[in-house]
């Protein structure tokens, strides 16, 4: 390790950034090495005991370099030491230099050396007071902050004179990108340990500069407080204060920033470094199937559930669509979902799950894992199992809805302490019944931001990120492995490596405004999608429904054809789940509607599970509105362009192929309209020009017709032996460098099927069984194989009572 403590600053560099650190005032640059005038000058800081204190405040200051390993690889550190501050704690801000991607990884820690106790609040690890991280030119800079949570608020890009109240503010992620200069600055949370990561870019709008940047681990209070928290008294908002005693320390999250010409790459890189150090679960097949929010709201009950159960198996299952999701409204009270409302579901929502799955669909529930509403049991006999001010009342988080004559709020709402062994025992029983005894294969988690309050928890001194982990952590538990937990309100990043699914942006519903309105977050976060979770993009809508009653996303009249298709394309460039959000009765009353959510190209879409690149997702048309042209390259032979116009005029795109960035030859190809059942648009083609409607879409398949159509290439694991009555693993591997497989069919050669990349199958007899596999591909071909399985011994018949052992269900 090399020390330097004189006024010589320490410096790293690649080839891509310049990592500087001053032993003078306890500062450090970030800088970038292709353009001279983007660069991050900064300080770390503390709020300690309700004041803020800074790295230039201290008389001692040391910066050491030297090389270090860790989870995410080989880089270079300088340990910046901030000392001698009184009888105040020490800062340590480690800048680690990465290569091959270039970022840099920070962390701030705040060392207690004296003898004496104190509370922090807050660690800044970015302090700048005059940041040139917006380019050179900065009214050309664009600026994209993630939100609270997928919808609080709703994500928007901003030029930087857009930007209200003189700063915008980010939760977990900011990308700002200059089109003049085309450079790009990136700074995302790496960890979510205690704290939440807050990024706020301060701005002069009048000159279109920016004048500061913070990034800040902190509570969540100043978030749930315009939330959740809004009309909570005073003693409700709880400021978060964590104890540092004498001869401890305490971190700051681990914070990724970065410069780039390349934004997309900055954000797929995030997304990468987030899979691997969360172990994220991304590898489930994508749901395809039917919710029934946007068709209902809370008005399901169980023979309108069952009619449309009914439907999905008789209409759709065929074409994949096997998830059926009951939403909100079966339950009697949030923090209750064991419990039906006898009035919608008489016979008890365990005996309908079980008419589903005899369907042969797969069932899956909505649940708000940490609300409690007033009404519920635990409100009413268990308030010690619920989180608590200072004065030892339960905290106030929000209502249930408004009564939407009188406006007045219905159904308060209180959080559980998801620390308290008995509410543990509690949320374990509830998930337990549903997953063992409904048989769900799907549970939504949803309103986990209004419940990320920072309070009194019966284990000490506990973050509200901590709080709702521990409690992720006792419902993957109580549902094992195999179901899937999908987060739907929530911080982004916090549920990673312990939900399958997560939403990535706003409720849909019957109207083009929903679907514009969820345009931005979806194209923002397509990046998360298989590295945080699987991507929930909401429910598309396609029929001719109208939801009176819900004048936000009901809709006063019907969607246009072309509306429909927005609505279904949307979720088709998400490359995550795929749900139908109609009335199914209602949807099968036009043939062409029908149509939409039969169409092959979109469903291979959502099986192959890739997210479609935003290609203008920072430098999009100011006549566009939003991000608006999207490209997914399936394989080398083939990909999609998706064109939306979000607008109430006509809009032309005239669209090289060569500047599509997917492997498309701008001399041999063909042009196919995928909502037009692959009528030809054009061949041979160097250029698209395509004249859209407003409120409508364009979705081509540009097939590179140099590259002849291939099978995918496919390994198979399986047993050559096996025993009569015992369950054999079938497994199928696709070369990933070669054509993507979509569809996997296996055939047992006993009268049996199944469909999956892995299944198990016992065989109830002996015998030499031909098990055949075909896997279909994405560009139309299938590889098929035949192996052969020796299957020995017979299913004994005989009475053994002293082999028998009870079953003892989970409890």
């Amino acid at each position: 390790m090399r020390a330097q403590g004189g006024r010589q600053p320490v410096r790293l560099q690649n080839r891509d950034l310049v990592v500087e650190a001053n032993p003078e005032d306890g500062s450090y640059i970030i800088g970038f090495m292709g353009d001279g005038g983007s660069s991050l000058s900064a300080r770390p800081a503390a709020k300690i005991n309700g004041s803020w204190i800074f790295s230039t405040q201290y008389p001692k200051h040391t910066a050491a370099s030297s090389e270090i390993a860790d989870s995410l690889g080989q880089s270079s550190q300088i340990l910046l030491t901030n000392s001698g501050l009184g009888d105040q704690p020490d800062l340590i801000c480690s800048l680690r230099l990465h290569s091959n991607p270039s970022y840099v990884e920070m962390e701030v820690d705040v060392r207690n050396t004296t003898g004496r106790d104190f509370n922090v609040q807050s660690i800044r690890m970015v302090d700048s007071r005059h940041p040139k991280i917006a380019g050179v030119h900065e009214p050309a800079a664009r600026v994209l902050s993630d939100s609270w949570s997928e919808d609080r608020p709703a994500m928007r890009i901003h030029d930087l004179n857009e930007i209200g109240g003189g700063m915008d503010r980010a939760v977990g992620s900011q990308l700002i990108y200059n089109r003049e200069s085309k450079t790009a600055f990136f700074a995302g949370a790496l960890t979510s340990d205690k704290w939440i990561t807050v990024l706020r870019l301060h701005v002069d709008t009048k000159q279109a500069r920016s004048t500061g940047y913070e990034i800040d681990s902190t509570g969540t209070t100043e978030l749930t407080q315009e939330n959740s928290l809004a009309n909570s008294p005073p003693q409700d908002r709880v400021e978060l204060a964590l104890p540092l005693r004498a001869g401890e320390s305490l971190s700051s999250e681990r914070v990724m920033i970065s410069f780039g010409r390349d934004y997309h790459a900055l954000l797929e890189t995030y997304g990468n470094l987030i899979r691997h150090l969360h172990q994220a679960r991304t590898t489930a097949a994508t749901p395809i199937g039917w919710w029934s929010w946007t068709a209902y709201y809370f008005g399901l009950n169980q023979d309108t559930a069952l009619s449309n159960a009914i439907f999905l198996s008789e209409h759709l299952k065929w074409k994949g669509y096997d998830f059926f999701h009951i939403d909100e409204g079966y339950q009697y009270a949030r923090g209750e979902y064991v419990t039906a409302d006898a009035r919608k579901y008489p016979a008890g929502m365990g005996n309908l799950e079980n008419k589903i799955e005899r369907l042969g669909l797969h069932p899956g529930i909505w649940t708000a894992p940490f609300e409690v509403s007033e009404r519920s049991w635990v409100y009413q006999h268990a308030k010690d199992w619920l989180v608590h001010n200072a004065e030892g009342e339960p905290i106030h988080a929000g209502y249930v809805t408004k009564d939407p004559n009188t406006k007045q709020p219905l159904d308060p709402l209180f959080v559980l302490d998801s620390t308290h062994p008995e509410a543990q025992q509690y949320l374990r029983q509830t998930y337990i019944t549903l997953a063992k005894d409904w048989g769900m294969h799907y549970i939504k988690l949803d309103f986990m931001e209004d419940s990320a309050i920072e309070g009194f928890y019966h284990k000490p001194n506990t973050t509200a990120l901590e709080a709702q982990r521990m409690g992720l952590q006792v419902i993957r538990e109580a549902v094992g492995n195999d179901v899937l937990l999908d987060k739907d309100g929530s911080p982004m990043l916090n549920p990673v490596g312990l939900v399958d699914c997560g939403r990535i942006s706003l409720d849909t519903g019957h109207t083009f405004a929903a679907s514009r309105d969820a345009a931005t977050g979806i194209a923002a976060r397509y990046y998360m999608n298989r590295n945080f979770f699987v991507s929930d993009p909401d429910a598309f809508t396609v029929s001719r429904q109208t939801v009176v009653d819900e004048q936000w996303h009901g809709g006063n009249r019907p969607l246009s054809v072309d509306e429909a298709k927005v609505s279904i394309a949307l979720a088709a460039v998400s490359g995550g789940m795929y749900e139908i959000g109609d009335d199914l009765p209602t949807l099968f009353l036009d043939r062409d509607r029908m149509a939409l959510v039969e169409n092959d190209d979109l469903l291979n879409m959502a099986r192959l599970g890739r997210a479609s690149k935003p290609l203008d997702l920072m430098t999009y048309l100011p006549e566009d509105e939003l991000p608006s042209i999207y490209v997914l390259q399936e394989s080398k032979r083939q990909s999609m362009v998706t064109l939306f116009n979000w607008t109430e005029s006509a809009r032309r795109h005239r669209i090289a192929l060569n500047d599509l960035g997917a492997d498309i030859s701008a001399g041999r190809n063909q042009v196919l309209d995928v909502l037009e059942g692959g009528a030809p648009v054009a061949e041979n083609t160097a250029t698209l020009d395509l004249q859209l409607p407003p409120h409508s879409v364009r979705m081509l398949k540009i097939v590179n017709t140099a590259v002849r159509a291939a099978a995918p290439t496919i390994t198979v694991h399986t047993l050559e032996h096996a025993e009569v009555g015992t369950p054999v693993e079938f497994s199928a591997l696709v070369d990933d460098q070669g054509v993507p497989a979509v569809t996997y069919t296996w055939d047992f050669g006993d009268g049996t099927t199944a469909r999956g990349a892995s299944v198990s199958h016992a065989f109830t007899h002996d015998g030499s069984f031909s098990v055949h596999l075909r896997g279909d591909g994405i560009e139309g071909l299938a590889f098929e194989k035949k192996l052969s399985v020796a299957v020995l011994g017979r299913i004994g018949t005989r009475f053994h009572p002293d082999e028998f052992q009870r079953h003892a269900p989970e409890r």
